[in-house]
């Protein structure tokens, strides 16, 4: 007979290490689940390119992997802190928020202590279902590894887990092979591959762009560069304290519990405490950097805001820009060695991921344990994690509740025996395929 995993998480980011870490935790409170976890990197990493060097994290060190859920845990980052040996050092610090580069080696640290559970190097192309008696039993997990090859598994359950796919505007598309413009995610490893790139655009308004921005406007060599955004000003991100309550693990039952309309005005209310902002402490650096500029005399560095980018071509001398002044009310063309694009992130992969299972799943509506609604004969369990935020939240895609979702995955896990159906959704000609 062949192995059938209870659990395969497609991913090993951070949602994933802390459910292998809940999973851990919990293995006690019932029989251990057969866990495997198939992450495309050949070694963790976590957004790579953008370790940049001033960067810190826009959340509290307590929002870490185990903390919120469990305090206790020998996974949570003041553990890491006492097992390097820094913790003292830390509190002499006063600071909640670490360097980027120190909380990716404490997530780091956390993967290497499921390294017999993940396998690296694999990319999860498509999931079928496997049937037995005219229902889902199973699903068959395919990947391929680095060297091509193809891989099977069977699970009784899965989760989704894969982060944000970078998101390209549409002028943009058509250069996506261009190596002179490349997203946010990928920044310091394309813009080392253009080291004699003299004028760079930067397009977006948010906590990357500003990043990108001030990490080009102090390299050696001093390149010109453009800010380029839509708006009228770089907003400071609001994490006040009564704001900061919507990323709090118990908003996430108000939320699930609010109608549609509710949902959808809630996420419009807050949308700027996570989208199209930054750190009011970045935005203070950029504005003194334009400002020391105006003292000086001169004109390396430009904010285009309210532009419009109304044509993207490309030729031998550049990237051509045709922005559109909304100010001026005119339109002029900037030539660029590269451009970034700063644009954010999409999180719909998940659907071509799950796209041969779309006649049992529907609409991917998920429960309030970010279970995936199905037919009552599909009888395999599916989560999603940081791709519900139109049900539960801002939070959802953030690291705020990780900890806490995926306690209640592993509980919902490890509350349902292997291969037992369901029923989400009594009504199969409901679901639309």
């Amino acid at each position: 007979m062949p192995h059938v995993h209870d659990l395969v998480g497609i991913g090993f980011g951070p949602s994933n290490i802390a459910l292998a870490i809940a999973l851990d935790e919990k293995r006690h409170a019932g029989r251990p689940l057969d866990a495997l976890f198939i992450e495309k990197q050949l070694s963790f990493a976590w957004h790579p390119h953008m370790l940049l060097d001033h960067a810190h994290m826009q959340i509290s060190f307590l929002k870490d992997l185990a903390t919120l859920r469990n305090p206790t845990s020998r996974f949570t980052f003041i553990n890491y802190l006492h097992e390097k040996g820094r913790l003292t050092d830390f509190a002499n610090l006063k600071s909640f928020f670490p360097s980027r580069h120190e909380f990716n080696d404490y997530l780091s640290w956390a993967a290497e202590q499921f390294e017999d559970a993940c396998a690296y190097g694999e990319e999860v192309f498509e999931v079928l279902p496997e049937e037995k008696g005219g229902e889902v039993a199973l699903l068959r997990v395919r990947s391929r590894n680095h060297a091509g090859k193809l891989v099977e598994r069977l699970a009784r359950n899965l989760v989704v887990s894969i982060g944000g796919m970078a998101n390209i505007p549409d002028g943009f598309r058509t250069l996506r092979n261009d190596p002179r413009v490349f997203h946010s995610s990928s920044y310091l490893q394309d813009i080392a591959q253009l080291p004699d790139a003299r004028r760079i655009a930067v397009v977006g308004a948010g906590q990357s762009a500003a990043e990108i921005f001030m990490d080009l406007q102090g390299r050696p060599g001093a390149p010109q560069v453009d800010l380029v955004t839509r708006s009228r000003s770089i907003r400071p991100a609001d994490d006040s304290p009564f704001v900061n309550e919507i990323f709090n693990a118990e908003f996430t039952d108000y939320t699930f519990s609010r109608s549609d309309e509710e949902r959808a005005a809630l996420l419009d209310e807050f949308w700027h405490t996570n989208y199209a902002v930054a750190d009011l402490e970045l935005i203070q650096q950029i504005y003194k950097a334009f400002y020391q500029q105006r003292v000086t005399g001169g004109n390396r560095l430009r904010f285009l805001r309210r532009h419009d980018i109304r044509n993207v071509t490309a030729d031998d001398q550049g990237v051509h820009l045709a922005l559109w002044d909304q100010n001026a009310l005119r339109e002029h063309t900037v030539r660029y060695d590269a451009v970034v694009l700063a644009t954010g992130y999409v999180r719909e992969h998940h659907k071509a991921l799950l796209a041969p299972l779309a006649g049992y799943l529907g609409s991917y509506e998920v429960d309030r344990h970010y279970r995936v609604l199905a037919t009552p004969d599909f009888h395999p369990a599916i989560y999603l994690q940081g791709a519900c935020e139109d049900s539960h939240g801002l939070s959802d895609t953030l690291l705020s509740v990780t900890s806490v979702r995926t306690g209640e995955i592993g509980s919902a896990l490890l509350a349902t025996p292997a291969g037992a159906a369901v029923h989400l959704r009594p009504e199969p000609e409901a679901v639309q395929p």
